[in-house]
């Protein structure tokens, strides 16, 4: 074979094998570029995801960092998972800060009662949390403004807090978070729960005195069910809703051993205690009337505020008589 036959058949062999390695890489390359686009495709489908709330459904894209919450339980939700609120309702310039036991930068968005959507609306959140009992009917317009779930926390029992605690998780995509705060609050109300002696018998009742009425917490409430749960004994069993507005001679027929008093407005307590009725009431012979918080016991609901009356309330009942 001539020097020239021979170069020929090697440089036809040396193009054989390049053409072979190129169509090798060209696979790899591609399998890689599949497997990569895979990988995004399975990344924001995971970011996407589908939060079942009160109202129904709502989808929502990745992890919410502004967020608007209306009412205080999702604030300290909020807090507790590492997410400040852009915007909060609330009354009062110190509700926040009694909430969290520390000043927040946030933008006051209303009352709880009546929030307001145009200030809402320039906060361009991304996720609001709205209560079912206040905001149900303003719920489509939130949806306008920014994805929107609807929880429960007024008028709503201490695990159905829980729920709606859990489920914001969801909507942060800090599942993990949550479920290990959840441990935790277990935990510290077990170990407080050791404080209180199996073997007590007496009955207490939460009164929210108002200007014309009062409104007793009965077993089915935030603070009711979280009592009776580590043994303190609710004086209101019946009761078809978690608050009843009741009169001072239903209130000597339920005759609780212990009244937790929240005074809002003194007037009918005033009234009530020139009355005979008032003094026949176990409570009131005994002195165990004790004056408590009203926005602990009545209005903020979180995971802390259900730690602090548990504490709160073992105190008032067992270390004051020792």
């Amino acid at each position: 074979m001539s020097k020239k036959s021979r170069f020929r058949q090697w440089g036809h062999l040396a193009w054989s094998l390049a053409l072979a390695c190129a169509v090798v890489l060209t696979g790899c390359g591609s399998s890689e570029t599949k497997n990569q686009a895979a990988s995004q495709d399975s990344a924001q489908a995971a970011q996407k995801r589908t939060i079942k709330h009160e109202l129904g459904e709502t989808e929502i894209t990745g992890e919410p960092k502004r967020v608007v919450a209306l009412e205080f339980s999702f604030v300290d939700a909020l807090w507790e998972l590492g997410v400040t609120p852009v915007g909060i309702a609330h009354e009062k310039e110190t509700d926040v800060e009694g909430l969290l036991g520390q000043k927040i930068e946030y933008t006051s968005v209303g009352t709880r009662q009546q929030p307001n959507l145009e200030v809402i609306s320039t906060l361009k959140p991304d996720l609001i949390i709205g209560d079912l009992n206040r905001h149900k009917d303003i719920y489509k317009e939130l949806q306008k403004i920014a994805p929107t779930i609807i929880l429960k926390s007024r008028n709503s029992t201490y695990q159905e807090n829980l729920s709606s605690f859990t489920t914001i998780g969801e909507a942060l995509n800090k599942q993990k978070e949550a479920e290990q705060r959840l441990v935790k609050h277990k935990a510290v109300i077990d170990e407080l729960k050791k404080n209180i002696p199996a073997g007590d018998s007496r009955t207490v009742m939460l009164g929210v005195f108002r200007a014309d009425s009062l409104s007793a917490h009965g077993a089915k409430s935030f603070d009711g069910e979280l009592l009776e749960m580590v043994g303190i004994k609710n004086a209101i069993q019946d009761a078809a809703e978690p608050t009843v507005k009741i009169s001072l001679e239903q209130m000597v027929q339920w005759d609780p051993d212990v009244i937790f008093l929240v005074e809002a407005d003194d007037t009918l307590l005033s009234e009530w205690k020139q009355n005979p009725l008032w003094n026949n009431i176990t409570a009131v012979k005994n002195k165990e009337v004790y004056q408590v918080n009203r926005d602990l016991w009545t209005r903020y609901r979180g995971l802390k505020s259900a730690e602090k009356i548990v504490t709160e309330a073992s105190e008032i009942l067992y270390s004051k008589k020792k």
